[in-house]
């Protein structure tokens, strides 16, 4: 599944740039990096400091096609191509995840506390998709004035590989001995509400970001993502919801990354 992702972008991003040279396109290419939050199943519900403690990192390859330049396919004074790119990305992340917050912080003489505070895990994500960017700000007057800003909001889907891993320092996960009887219920499909396994999953992609104007041909991008997953076993972790009813979404991720973007062409 790694190799056809990677594929598929190295295709996509050949065949964005044969439409660049064909239709007088003007890509760019970039890199991100920054933190990335996973909100899993991992730790008590809406706590920040949950949140915070289980965070990871990404970093990613951006690609985009900028139609300010396209005089064939649109008018001069075509709103579009003045106010929407189309960004192509491949990224990875890696998260780390341990139970926190008041669920973890009760009586440690407690079986049940001392099982959740030993369970661990991690997920990893290698993510392909496509994304419709909207420019508040006309592409071409940005990229005329040096430290200039163009705020943007982008929505897309991805395509996400996952493999995720569940464990506990007391032993295997599976017996009432080791794991917190939440996740010992069968759920969706698995024996047991956790699992350690690789998988695919699609997802609903939006940011809100600006870029800010280091040269001609260079630019500097600050974007904070919200990508929702249509499964809820990225993390590992599913309860059972019939019975579970805490358990209401599907597991989700918050990334805010600092990018250099360069265009290939004046």
């Amino acid at each position: 599944m790694l190799q056809k992702i990677s594929f598929i972008f190295f295709i996509l991003f050949g065949l964005s740039n044969n439409l660049a040279a064909q239709y007088n396109f003007a890509p760019e290419i970039g890199v991100i990096a920054g933190p990335v939050e996973l909100r899993s199943d991992y730790g008590q519900r809406n706590n920040s400091g949950n949140n915070f403690k289980n965070s990871g990192f990404g970093i990613g390859f951006v690609h985009f096609l900028n139609f300010s330049y396209n005089q064939k396919l649109f008018s001069k004074d075509s709103y579009f191509k003045e106010h929407f790119k189309i960004r192509t990305e491949l990224s990875y992340s890696k998260s780390n995840l341990k139970h926190h917050g008041k669920y973890v912080e009760a009586n440690p003489n407690s079986l049940a506390v001392q099982q959740l505070k030993a369970m661990y895990g991690s997920t990893q994500l290698l993510n392909l998709g496509l994304q419709l960017e909207y420019h508040f700000k006309n592409i071409h007057d940005f990229e005329k004035v040096d430290n200039n800003l163009s705020p943007f909001m982008s929505l897309g889907m991805q395509l996400s590989h996952y493999n995720t891993k569940a464990s506990s320092t007391l032993g295997m996960l599976g017996t009432t001995a080791v794991t917190y009887p939440k996740y010992l219920t069968p759920s969706k499909g698995h024996p047991y509400g956790f699992a350690t396994e690789k998988g695919a999953v699609f997802s609903i992609v939006s940011s809100l970001g600006t870029r800010y104007k280091l040269s001609a041909l260079e630019d500097l991008m600050v974007d904070l993502r919200f990508q929702y997953f249509t499964s809820d076993w990225v993390d590992g972790l599913n309860p059972n919801r019939k019975i579970y009813t805490e358990n209401k979404t599907n597991d989700w991720l918050v990334w805010f990354n600092v990018g250099y973007i360069h265009y290939l062409r004046d």
